[in-house]
This record gives structure tokens, C-alpha cells and sequence, in this order.
């Protein structure tokens, strides 16, 4: 006769047990206190700045952190960005033709807008402090 084969059971696996968090009150929200954002401070002046090709992006980074080792900030996103659009302007007035590097361009400053608007939503104060330090930064080098 022929035999059947029996199949070994899978080891049951134990539930997990997910706690609720506590239900907060419309009341209570309203009562919090709101956070306070960072300061920022304006480093950013036309003095002291490097030439375009003594440039780099850590010395943005410094410039634009908020504190030390802040890499993703909107601000210093926003101001590697800029750092980017800059040296890309550079390269384009030198290769007029290169509509490779014109498309990367639009596609970073694409980018960055989209970045500012985030910001401008998010905490107005902080945006307009960003925008003024990015136009001193961009007016330094544009020139």
C-alpha cells in the first residue's frame, strides 16, 4: 500500500501585543504649549566669503546649519542647492551650448523652490530669514 506523507507543522508564531496611545482631548491640545522654533542666526554676510572656486559645499553647510552636524535642515538643503545653482551658472555663462547641464540646472531649481515652499507653509519666520541670507549668499556670487 502506499504510505502518505505527512507534513511537518510550522512553529506557531506569538502575537504581537500593540498598546494604544492614550486618547488626548481636544481640550488638552488647545491648552498646550506651542513649541518654540529654533534660532537662527544671520551669519551669512558678503564679508568673509571664499572665492567661487575656493568655494565647498562643508563651508555652506557651516554657514546655513542651524547647529553643529545639521546636514538636512531645509535651510541647508536649500543653501547646497543654491551652492549647486551657483557653480552651475558659472559653468553655463563659459558653455552656453551644454543643455545638458541647462536641464540639471532647472531640475535644481526646481527642487529648491519646492523646498522653500515646504518651509514658507511650515514657519514663515524661518523662510524669510532663509530667503535673506540665500539672496545675500547668491547676490555674493552672481556678481
Amino acid at each position: 500500500m502506499a504510505e502518505k506523507k505527512v507534513k511537518a507543522a510550522a512553529p506557531k508564531k506569538e502575537k504581537k501585543v500593540v498598546t494604544k496611545a492614550p486618547k488626548v482631548s481636544k481640550k488638552e491640545v488647545k491648552e498646550a504649549k506651542p513649541v518654540k522654533p529654533p534660532k537662527i542666526e544671520a551669519k551669512v554676510s558678503s564679508e568673509n566669503m571664499p572665492n567661487l572656486e575656493e568655494l565647498s559645499k562643508e563651508f555652506v553647510i557651516n554657514r546655513f546649519a542651524l547647529k553643529s552636524g545639521d546636514t538636512g535642515s531645509p535651510e541647508v538643503q536649500v543653501a547646497i542647492l543654491t551652492f549647486k545653482v551657483v557653480k552651475l551658472q558659472s559653468h553655463l555663462t563659459e558653455n552656453p551650448k551644454d543643455n545638458h547641464s541647462r536641464r540639471g540646472l532647472l531640475k535644481i531649481v526646481s527642487k529648491r523652490r519646492r523646498i522653500l515652499n515646504y518651509l514658507k507653509d511650515k514657519d514663515e519666520a524661518r523662510f524669510g530669514m532663509v530667503e535673506d541670507k540665500i539672496k545675500t549668499f547668491q547676490q555674493h556670487y552672481s556678481a
